[in-house]
């Protein structure tokens, strides 16, 4: 007779399983990656329908919006800084020397970061409330500054487990097991809705604050008996002398400024979205979290994938092999982004009623959520092209003019905010149009300094493709909004959820079908290059292994929440 420990043992041993190859580990992270994104839209969902019903609850619910930046903050700049820094090579050559030097290292760079998280975490817990005041606009009810004041306290603890959780992760990865890396934010958002349905009805939304340090406890609880299998024993230890660490904080400075840079930018978008009220910073969170996707599914995974290649060419004194592989990677990721940008254009308002259109979300916001998409849509691309660009600089050892780039980046979104959200009368629609604004200029300007670089990015070598991708999906576009328009009006009845996820569906088809059809009429040779990617996946898998990048990022942002 079969033992049940044996049986459960027998049943699990798959996610302890070792990914040897870049094919599993990418398919794994994809995998993923569409998990995540689907559930953190449908826990939105969830909320919405929880807390959408009077005036006072949708206030409250913008106000856990708002809370999650600063404790956010705090993970991105002193952990995740850290940590995609350089932990996962550090940690990989330690290992293979001695794993229990690897180890203590680890629990060395934890214990650090821990205390300075510690530290940071007291001030910011005893500060909250002046914090709040100081970072949100006039349009903030004093109503929704104690909510944010009480949450920002709550979900510190969630960034605590979640420190921990990352460490184990960049173990987990350098022993290249995917799989529980890949399931814990799942049960992340698990933790969040039983925090929502359990604790609702006595602590109305404080139930999602309390479900998100559930949902980060689990995230860390799932990965601990792995990493533990594998060797890892937590020593508390503060010697910074020890082997590894000095060469670990010296890579950080470029890291945290460059996302620090990023940091202030969501803040100050939520300085501007509080000062109209009214929502605006909710319904600007729906469309960038719906935005984020096809830069995280391509820009993202297509730059991370890139990011070995570059630096192998990059060694080498002739780099024209360098060049054509940005230039090729760039195709692919405008091949893949620019029709899901003509998606969310023209279909803008079916997909925000399918994916936040509860019974209590309002055709106001509907409205709203779907013209800024409208707006941000259009820089869905030069968003995802610039992953790439940076990663290019990072290649060729050059981690100073993506500083100076982000830096005058922030600098222009405050410029363009203040200016279209206080002198016209676009108020949120202005924040929009700045991010988009924005997004063209960064693209221009990293085009320009690689050309200095690397010459060949601002010529026809670029443009002759881009323009072809970019009249494909002009195509595309005409041919999506005419059958659309014809169909809502005269064939399906929107007002059925049925009937309008058919109507997606159809427009949606008919529209990828055109720009396969222009694709080929074009020549554009990424079509091509797509459907041959899967299959050059495992020849990526010794450079991807030297990657200095963690590839699974955990934030408790709008992408998981």
């Amino acid at each position: 007779m079969i033992k049940l420990p044996s049986l459960l043992s027998n049943q699990t041993k798959w996610l302890e399983q070792q990914q040897t190859s870049i094919l599993s580990a990418a398919g794994i992270i994809s995998v993923a990656s569409i998990i995540s994104a689907l559930s953190g839209l449908l826990i939105k969902r969830i909320l919405i329908s929880q807390f959408f019903d009077t005036q006072l609850q949708q206030e409250s619910l913008e106000a856990f919006w708002v809370a999650f930046q600063i404790p956010d903050m705090m993970f991105q700049l002193i952990i995740l800084g850290a940590l995609s820094a350089a932990f996962i090579p550090i940690f990989t050559s330690k290992k293979k020397t001695s794993p229990e030097i690897a180890f203590t290292m680890s629990s060395i760079m934890m214990n650090v970061l821990l205390a300075v998280f510690f530290v940071i975490g007291v001030i910011v817990f005893i500060f909250a409330e002046p914090i709040t005041m100081l970072r949100t606009g006039e349009g903030f009810t004093a109503h929704q500054v104690a909510i944010v004041t009480n949450l920002t306290r709550i979900m510190l603890l969630a960034q605590f487990f979640f420190a921990i959780s990352n460490f184990m992760t960049g173990i987990l990865q350098s022993y290249q097991r995917f799989i529980m890396p890949a399931i814990a934010p799942i049960f992340y958002n698990v933790g969040i809705l039983a925090g929502v349905f359990l604790f609702s009805n006595q602590f109305g939304i404080y139930a999602a604050g309390f479900g998100v340090v559930i949902g980060a406890f689990l995230h860390m609880l799932i990965q601990l008996p792995l990493v533990y299998k594998l060797g890892f024993r937590y020593r508390f230890s503060l010697n910074i002398r020890y082997p590894g660490i000095q060469e670990f904080f010296k890579l950080m400075p470029p890291r945290v400024l460059s996302i620090g840079a990023n940091e202030i930018r969501k803040l100050l978008l939520g300085f501007f979205a509080t000062t109209l009220g009214n929502l605006s910073f909710f319904v600007m969170q729906l469309a960038l979290t719906l935005m984020a996707i096809p830069i995280r599914f391509f820009g993202v995974s297509i730059s991370q994938a890139s990011l070995p290649f570059l630096s192998e060419e990059s060694s080498t004194h002739d780099l024209v092999k360098f060049k054509g592989l940005v230039l090729q990677s760039l195709h692919q990721i405008a091949f893949l982004t620019l029709p899901a940008s003509v998606l969310l254009l023209i279909l803008r308002v079916p997909l925000v009623r399918l994916i936040y259109g509860t019974f209590n979300f309002p055709w106001g916001a509907t409205l709203t959520t779907s013209r800024l998409i409208a707006i941000i849509a259009l820089s869905i691309t030069a968003q995802a092209l610039v992953q790439l660009l940076i990663r290019a600089f990072y290649a060729l050892k050059d981690t100073k003019t993506p500083l100076i780039i982000a830096l005058g980046d922030v600098i222009l979104y405050v410029s363009l905010c203040s200016i279209l959200v206080f002198a016209t009368p676009l108020g949120v629609y202005g924040i929009a149009l700045a991010t988009t604004i924005t997004a063209f200029i960064e693209l221009l300007l990293y085009l320009y300094l690689l050309d200095r670089k690397v010459s060949g990015f601002t010529g026809r070598a670029f443009w002759i493709p881009q323009v072809k991708i970019a009249t494909a999906s002009f195509f595309m576009a005409v041919f999506l909004y005419l059958p659309f328009r014809i169909f809502d009006e005269l064939i399906f009845d929107t007002t059925r959820t049925i009937e309008l996820i058919a109507l997606t569906i159809t427009t949606s088809s008919i529209g990828i079908l055109v720009y396969i059809y222009f694709a080929m009429l074009l020549e554009i040779k990424e079509l091509t290059m797509v459907q041959k990617m899967l299959s050059t996946f495992d020849r990526w898998r010794r450079p991807l292994m030297q990657s200095k990048e963690v590839l699974i990022e955990t934030s408790v942002e709008g992408d998981d929440a």
